[in-house]
């Protein structure tokens, strides 16, 4: 192959094939989608050989375009990384840090690391991405994850933060009030309790434990929801009792308007990790980010 592809080509491939849009990818590089679809003929044309699957409403690689893309995805992820080592002599990392978080972690992010971390280096752009689902973070493309330790895969690099965590349920005086206060776990099946749905779509079991004793409630309610905060603002207009992270309603049990239940039932247990890949090259940029995370470590509890 004579006429190599260049590297905006390869690159503008990359974010296609990963994003499955031509209009998303377009948005990403800030380039037209006629551009992106241009850049693509010609690299097909250089390559001989027919890279993404077209239709009017997606994008997907071919066979050949998935065995590119694998290889190229590690290629220049270490130059990129290469370049940010040389902008180090600088004394500042730059580039963008891509992060997959639960929701509950971004929040206890956002709260302490990141605004120190935006400070300190204003070369780096953080792209935080918060959602319920857990994502293979090497095959989509992010530096690191964000989860409860028991969720991380065995062959990742993990560092513990944030300290301990529990969930509690937890519900408003004025629904207590009304229908009474559980004393133990067997009580809620007597009550209105908000559900939370799985990103796999199963309703989550609420588990308790008391001296060794461990039961798991199939809650009923009226109300099932899929996002934590929600569930809180639910519990707070008096919707039912909901089962929520500690961290998460404790501003609100402070102020009154929510009443932890259960709490002897309610133990701990290990909070949140910071995971990336062992076997490739850190990130400057994902470096200086667990620096930090390490010097806020005491700002962090979502347990206490």
């Amino acid at each position: 192959m004579n006429d190599r592809p260049g590297l905006n080509e390869l690159s503008a491939f990359i974010a296609i094939a990963t994003q499955r849009s031509f209009r998303k990818a377009a948005d990403a590089l800030g380039l037209s989608a006629s551009t992106l679809s241009h850049m693509m003929r010609t690299l097909e044309h250089r390559m001989g050989a027919r890279l993404l699957n077209r239709t009017t409403r997606s994008v997907s690689p071919t066979a050949a375009g998935e065995m590119l893309l694998a290889r190229l995805q590690p290629i220049l992820r270490d130059l990129d990384i290469a370049l940010a080592e040389v902008d180090e002599f600088s004394g500042q990392p730059s580039g963008i840090l891509r992060i997959n978080a639960s929701e509950i972690a971004a929040l206890v992010l956002l709260r302490s690391v990141i605004p120190t971390f935006l400070n300190r280096y204003p070369k780096m752009h953080l792209d935080l991405a918060a959602e319920g689902k857990f994502v293979d973070i090497v095959s989509q493309g992010f530096d690191a994850g964000i989860r409860l330790g028991e969720s991380v895969p065995q062959d990742m690099i993990a560092i513990r933060f944030g300290g301990p965590a529990r969930l509690i349920p937890v519900a408003s005086p004025s629904y207590l009030a009304m229908h009474g206060t559980p004393q133990t776990p067997d009580d809620l099946a007597g009550h209105n309790c908000v559900r939370f749905r799985l990103p796999s779509g199963k309703l989550f079991h609420w588990e308790f434990e008391k001296n060794g004793q461990e039961i798991s409630v199939d809650v009923n309610g009226h109300l099932t929801l899929d996002r934590v905060d929600l569930m809180a603002e639910a519990a707070l207009l008096g919707l039912g009792i909901a089962f929520v992270p500690e961290r998460t309603a404790l501003p609100f049990i402070e102020t009154g308007r929510l009443t932890g239940l259960l709490d002897s039932w309610c133990p701990k247990f290990p909070g949140l990790v910071l995971y990336y890949p062992g076997h490739r090259l850190v990130p400057p940029g994902l470096r200086a980010f667990v620096d930090v995370l390490r010097e806020t470590e005491s700002q962090l509890s979502i347990g206490d």
